[in-house]
């Protein structure tokens, strides 16, 4: 008599996926929408649009710098418990934020315990996915990375209907609530790696769970040895730059042009929307054509669209400028672990992210701020954006000169 067949077991896998996408879209969603607070902050408290952008740049340092350890901390003990904290500590500065009353408080709240709370963000939630998934680690990354895209979409008009109804305070306390909730739920369900559950990565072949749980590659300081590193490292600190200027100043450049709040918000949030689009489309060109490919076309469609924005004038023109620079910062971010894991492979994956990530978030701190001090010093933002333009052309030469670690490898 034949003996019936064994039940396939759910890949784990695909229950990681649509967990890290939501989480992402709290965390992310949160972080994106600091633009459409920067002029009612700073009205209420009496200052600059250089020095409210500066507690967002201030913030990016913070989180940028822990991306470091919680990389490690993700590569040694897993997400489930990093994002149960970092949950905790997001819901707090969130409820901390709406009882700012000087800008000291401000700094304290936004540049410290809600920057801790995001180091639980991307890097330890995409590397943990670089560790479940090898033949399609492009698309998947992409699919979850996507819940960014989502919570751009949502969360600044929802923001912005919440300070016009209540005040940017009431809304603050309202997130802080939320974020923790969600955050702290979601994170329950992360596993890192699928030895932990007795299985293989998808497409790792033959290999036990023990063996695919001994990821081979370079070491932390092989890695920063390494030419390679350095090139990429560069052209991600550029990619910060332009990303997050874009981010907390472009709301109040179109507000300055006559488009309403509300629109102008969501500008963003189509902003959010097409880079959907990107992360997947160019998440799974990452693994056909190459993920170096791939970056030069997100990173060449950044610089069409800053060039456009210089005479973007009506609320269209801005939608289109969203609609390319979405599609572009939806492929750039998706990229980021998959060509990291290309060149350096998984065994230090997670501090090897933490290190790069630092420098987009010291090139995203100083964006913000110098776009800031710019308007400041001119009234105007058109020189702020040609600057970015010219740091694209930058990452555009970099990612141009990355070359692979290995001689069966490829980029």
């Amino acid at each position: 008599m034949e003996a019936p067949a064994t039940k396939q077991k759910l890949f784990y896998g695909y229950v990681i996926v649509p967990v890290s996408f939501f989480l992402l879209m709290m965390v992310y969603g949160l972080l994106y929408s600091y633009g459409v607070f920067v002029k009612p902050m700073a009205s209420d408290l009496g200052l600059t649009r250089a020095a409210t952008s500066g507690a967002y740049s201030v913030g990016l340092i913070v989180t940028g710098f822990l991306y470091m350890l919680t990389g490690r901390i993700n590569d040694k003990f897993g997400a489930r418990v990093l994002m149960t904290l970092c949950g905790l500590l997001v819901g707090a500065g969130c409820l901390l934020m709406s009882t700012v009353q000087a800008p000291w408080q401000l700094y304290l709240f936004w540049g410290g315990v809600l920057a801790i709370g995001q180091s639980g963000g991307i890097v330890p939630i995409t590397s943990t996915i670089a560790k479940w998934f090898v033949r399609r680690r492009g698309l998947m990354t992409g699919v979850a990375i996507a819940g960014i895209g989502f919570g751009e979409i949502i969360l600044p008009p929802l923001i912005t209907l919440l300070i016009g109804a209540y005040g940017w305070r009431q809304a603050f306390a309202i997130l802080g609530v939320a974020e923790f909730v969600i955050l702290v739920a979601l994170a329950q369900f992360l596993r890192r790696d699928p030895a932990q559950v007795g299985q293989l990565p998808d497409g790792a072949g033959a290999l036990t769970p023990e063996r695919a749980a001994k990821a081979g590659g370079f070491s932390l300081p092989e890695a920063l040895a390494n030419r390679q590193f350095w090139i990429l490292a560069a052209g991600l600190f550029t990619h910060g730059f332009v990303l997050h200027a874009t981010f907390v100043h472009m709301v109040p450049h179109a507000t300055d042009l006559g488009i309403t709040a509300i629109s102008a918000s969501s500008i963003m949030a189509f902003i959010g929307g097409l880079s959907i689009f990107g992360r997947i489309g160019l998440g799974n060109a990452g693994d056909r054509i190459g993920n170096r490919t791939a970056y030069l076309i997100a990173y060449s469609l950044t610089l069409v669209s800053l060039l456009w924005v210089q005479v973007a004038t009506n609320l269209w023109m801005f939608y289109l400028f969203a609609a390319v620079f979405g599609l572009a910062y939806g492929g750039e971010a998706t990229l980021m672990a998959p060509i990291i894991a290309r060149l350096f492979g998984l065994k230090a994956h997670g501090a090897i992210y933490g290190i790069i990530f630092f420098g987009i978030s010291i090139g995203g701190a100083i964006g913000p701020y110098l776009a800031g001090k710019i308007f400041d010093l001119t009234g105007r933002y058109q020189t702020a954006f040609w600057l970015s333009a010219g740091v694209t052309v930058a990452s555009i030469i970099l990612t141009a000169m990355l070359r692979p670690t290995r001689p069966s490898g490829s980029v």
